[in-house]
């Protein structure tokens, strides 16, 4: 056949054929398909399609109304989006209402900012005015927010939200208080707590973060004026410090009972050694103690104490000394020693007594039980106003806080110490205040009480996570909920039916036991043992933090939250009307927050009681306790009727361990006696490419805006559901781009899909049985059908897509396609085989998009429609116009001889491997050209030869009795039609005879 008569047979071939293009245009397309869901309302369609099914409810911990959504926003809702998505694909009915936690000193911060900017006072606003410029910053941050998150493809009901600012949502905060004060569960106390200077509140753990920093650390001489142990008096006790500023409110000294104390002497009769000239050691303040000083320390620590102040001496005796050497001091100390609890009635006195007042009276040694050796002096300064085990021991002792710093972080005016008069005076925090130099230390020095002061001290410490500024310990009057109190409720025993229905006693009484009146602490560990923990070490975690954490601290000082909505009288106790309550909460449920007003004490006072006896809490509520109470506005109040209450699910990082899982935690537990949960899902914090936790000022920070925009959506969807989400994980350009290629393979297996599919209407037209690999791929399916819908029930999504990424990789296009090509574009419309093929694809086609739609929601909706272009009717699956309103796909299950097919692919692999070399040194141009010889033991019985070089795409395949795979270039001419190479094609470019008839039938027909 010359090159004149050579025929084209290109257009006798049944090529793949679809407008689904292969470049996907997601940043333009995705919008578009976004606006189409709005248009035909399908998350209402979804419910609707979904009622009467059973409930799944992942209540939606609310993130902050304040800055653009960024990556670790992306991650939580694409995470949430996913289980929603899966838990609606089987079949259950899993509502999503999304939340805005909107009170709070962020958002109050802000709009100060803006206040200073104009050089205005915040304080000389009218406090309605001020909480109104709140909320509308709030607001507007909502709006963006959730128009950014629509972006994302994050599915729910976003026309109505629900945000902690809601007067609805205010009056349930208030309601849910007032539980707590009518059951007695709260008291109003001074116990230190964490403060702001900056912020000027109290802050709750949730809101501080921890930070490496250096401190100035000193040792304090106090001398002993009363002891049991007369060789004590006029002694020194020393302490140590690496808060200099809490000296100025030092009121007792305590000891460890257990301890072994001893007395060192500090001798100076070598200074004066070889020196030529007479030198005055007197005059340097920290030679006071020299000649006279003997000081009391823990015999553990005696080399801990030696070492600074030798260091301290010598840097001092530079002063006055020529030479550094001989201006070291030595020490003696007695081989006695004595037991701590023998300090039992010593008296110190405070290096600043000379300054009377505050200052004269003698300070306690007191037993304490948390005196440790493992660092200091074995001695610790108490200051019952900056620490709780100062605060503690000192109320024991009858010792009262003096409420000395004040809220910005200076010493009150009237101060006797640093106080206004003092022009040194600064916040506490100030390093400068702290310093060696410091106004603190200069001041021990001159009295010849410090004994040694370095800047040096390396620790942790905590800041806000704000305005990133230090925070004290500070006591100050705070309304706590008591961790320790005894309380009563009802636990629910129920196995069958754990969900409760919030009004109307639905348990039935026989299901419940009344518990044993625990404790908050008590209750709340074991409902953490209970909960399902998601992964399992968040347990643990939750569970030391409510050991042993504090009384929850519920007031701020500050002006944009909830009010304490409490009356209190002169005697420091508050009123428990539920008359009175429920005036307060029928007007903040209708007015809000602004309805807790002086000017209406006497109309929710009532005529029952006298306004005169009582007063108006003027501070907030922590923003811990307004989110640990959305589970009572959204799941309860019947506002959603799709949502029910307790949430199968709660879903954040792992910092909501103390924080929005705890607070929701305690509250629930204190008001209805169990979590509102039932499973917590806990996710890590997205990290740049190295590992590296991101940051604006590195420069690090990946955009999940930007990435859309360049991108698309369904690429950071992809990444977020590809990680191990459960672990602190990674993003960068190349990961993305990673990603990205994922994100093309799935494509292509779709658009090839879509291409074989053209034209398709139903099954085997003949009714023959399926052949063997089709039925083999039914088999791969179900077999993937089972574990994505496992990992979906267990949340491992990144299991999930995997999963679904490697089949449709490695069985779809680099097994099942590459073998099926040759059958679909060149065997007639008859052919059995075709048929077959393409029943099984249009099953993979079902199945697979519905998989990819929780992943890829724009993507698997592009496929879907372009399928199924959508004319407002229902389409065939009785749905209307999405495939987010499908179930999860009905894959038959088939026999088959899995080992026979494991040995075939292994084969495959083999001959693949062997084919390669002549490939890359073109000796073949492909595996059509490859006659190949295969070890007989490597083949399953029952395979023929013609089945083998069609599984291997060769020319020919015959058995050798060798161990290894031997490959040849066939002498076989290529058919013009099919390319594959066959005895019966006489020449290049003829035909082999299943093209002959194929043709043949079809220029009949034309």
């Amino acid at each position: 056949m010359t090159d004149e008569t050579k025929r084209d047979y290109r257009d006798t071939v049944f090529l793949p054929k679809t407008d689904f293009p292969m470049k996907a245009g997601l940043p333009q397309k995705e919008p578009g398909i976004a606006a189409r869901w709005e248009q035909i309302g399908l998350y209402n369609a979804l419910r609707t399609a979904r009622r009467g099914r059973e409930k799944f409810i992942l209540h939606d911990g609310p993130p902050y109304a304040n800055g653009d959504m960024h990556i670790g926003h992306a991650l939580n809702h694409i995470l949430k989006d996913m289980v929603c998505r899966t838990q609606n694909l089987l079949g259950k009915d899993a509502p999503y209402v999304p939340g805005w936690d909107c009170h709070g000193l962020p958002i109050e911060w802000k709009v100060e900012e803006q206040y200073r900017k104009k050089k205005l006072n915040k304080d000389e606003v009218p406090a309605k005015e001020f909480r109104a410029e709140c909320r509308a910053y709030a607001q507007n941050w909502v709006n963006v927010q959730r128009e950014q998150l629509k972006r994302l493809g994050i599915m729910g009901d976003w026309d109505h939200p629900y945000l902690t600012m809601d007067p609805q949502a205010e009056g349930t905060i208030v309601a849910e208080l007032l539980k707590f004060a009518e059951a007695g569960n709260l008291y109003r106390g001074s116990k230190p707590v964490m403060w702001s200077p900056v912020e000027k509140t109290a802050l709750a753990e949730a809101e501080v973060e921890y930070e490496d920093i250096t401190s100035t650390q000193i040792d304090v001489a106090f001398e002993i004026v009363e002891s049991p142990i007369a060789e004590l008096v006029g002694a020194h006790a020393v302490i140590w410090t690496t808060t200099p500023w809490t000296i100025p409110v030092n009121q007792a000294l305590a000891y460890g009972p257990e301890v072994e104390y001893t007395i060192i002497s500090l001798r100076g009769a070598g200074f004066h050694a070889d020196e030529p000239d007479p030198i005055d050691i007197t005059a340097h303040p920290l030679f006071k103690f020299l000649k006279y000083g003997k000081f009391l320390v823990a015999k553990e620590l005696l080399g801990q104490f030696m070492n600074r102040v030798t260091f301290a001496f010598s840097k001092a005796s530079e002063e006055v000394y020529r030479d550094k050497e001989k201006a070291k001091p030595f020490f003696e100390y007695s081989a006695d020693t004595i037991k701590g609890s023998d300090l039992a009635g010593t008296l110190a006195r405070h290096p600043m007594h000379a300054l009377g007042g505050f200052y004269a009276a003698p300070r306690p040694l007191l037993p304490g039980d948390f005196v440790t050796t493992d660092s200091g002096t074995g001695l610790v300064h108490m200051a019952p106003d900056h620490g709780e085990d100062d605060f503690d021991l000192c109320k024991s002792a009858g010792i009262a806080p003096v409420f000395a710093v004040m809220d910005d972080g200076r010493y009150r005016d009237d101060w006797g110490w640093l106080g206004a008069a003092d022009e040194r005076r600064m916040s506490v925090i100030n390093p400068k205040f702290n310093a060696p130099d410091g106004p603190i230390c200069s001041d021990l020095r001159e009295t010849g009480a410090l004994l040694a002061a370095s800047a040096d001290y390396a620790h942790s410490y905590p800041h806000s996570w704000r305005s990133k500024a230090k925070v004290i310990f500070r006591c100050t009057p705070q309304w706590f909920v008591p961790m320790d109190r005894v309380m009563d409720w009802i636990e629910p025993k129920s196995a069958a039916d754990k969900r409760w229905e919030s009004e109307g006693g639905a348990i039935d009484p026989s299901e419940e036991t009344l518990c044993a009146s625990p404790t908050l602490r008590e209750r709340a560990v074991e409902e953490i043992a209970r909960v399902e923990f998601i992964p399992e070490k968040g347990r643990n975690r939750i569970g030391a933090m409510v050991e042993g954490r504090p009384d929850w601290v519920l007031s701020r000082q500050r002006a944009w939250g909830v009010p304490i909505t409490l009356f209190v009288r002169p005697d420091g106790t508050y009123l428990q009307d539920p008359e009175v309550n429920a005036r307060i909460v029928a007007a903040v449920m209708q007015e809000g927050v602004d309805a807790w007003d002086e000017a209406r004490k006497a109309e929710y006072l009532g005529p029952d009681h006298n306004p005169e006896d009582f007063e108006m809490v003027t501070d907030i509520l922590d923003v811990w306790f307004d989110s640990g109470c959305t589970h009572a506005f959204v799941l309860e109040s019947g506002r959603w009727p799709d949502l029910t209450w307790p949430a199968n699910l709660y879903l954040e990082g792992s910092d909501q361990h103390r924080g929005w899982f705890q607070s929701s935690l305690l509250q629930s537990c204190a008001t209805r006696g169990r979590a509102p949960y039932d499973q917590v899902l806990t996710h890590g914090f997205t990290m740049d490419a190295k590992g590296k936790k991101m940051s604006k000022s590195l420069g690090n920070t990946i955009s999940p805006i930007t990435v859309m925009e360049q991108t698309g959506a369904d690429i950071i969807r992809l990444w977020a559901l590809s990680v191990d989400f459960t672990e602190d994980h990674r993003i960068g350009d190349e990961i993305l781009k990673g990603v990205g290629d994922q994100y093309r393979k799935l494509r292509n297996t779709f658009r090839y899909l879509l291409g074989a599919l053209d034209g398709f209407v139903g099954d085997m037209s003949d009714g023959g049985e399926l052949p063997e690999l089709e039925v083999y791929v039914l088999a791969l399916l179900a077999e993937l059908d089972g574990k994505l819908k496992a990992a979906a029930e267990s949340y491992d999504f990144n299991l999930y897509t995997r999963l679904l990424v490697d089949f449709c990789n490695e069985d779809l296009s680099a097994f099942f396609f590459d073998i099926r090509k040759d059958s679909l574009y060149c065997d007639g419309p008859g052919s059995t085989t075709r048929n077959a093929y393409r029943t099984v694809l249009d099953l993979l086609f079902h199945a697979l998009v519905r998989y990819a739609a929780p992943v890829l929601v724009f993507t698997a909706e592009e496929v879907w429609l372009t399928r199924y272009p959508q004319d407002g009717e229902a389409d065939e699956e009785g749905q209307r116009g999405s495939v987010h309103l499908l179930e999860w796909p009905s894959v038959p299950g088939v026999p088959v001889d899995g080992a026979k097919w494991a040995m075939l692919r292994a084969l495959r692999e083999r001959v693949n491997e062997a084919i390669e070399p002549l490939r890359r040194d073109k000796t073949i141009r492909s595996s059509l050209e490859a006659e190949v010889v295969v070890p007989a033991s490597a083949v399953p019985e029952g395979v023929s030869d013609a089945q083998l070089a069609e599984l291997f795409i060769t020319a020919t395949v015959t058995r050798g009795q060798g161990d290894g795979v031997i490959v040849t270039k066939t002498a076989h001419h290529k058919c013009g039609r099919c390319w594959r190479l066959l005895p019966d094609v006489a020449d290049d470019g003829a035909l082999c005879g299943r093209c002959d008839d194929v043709v043949a039938q079809l220029d009949v027909v034309a």
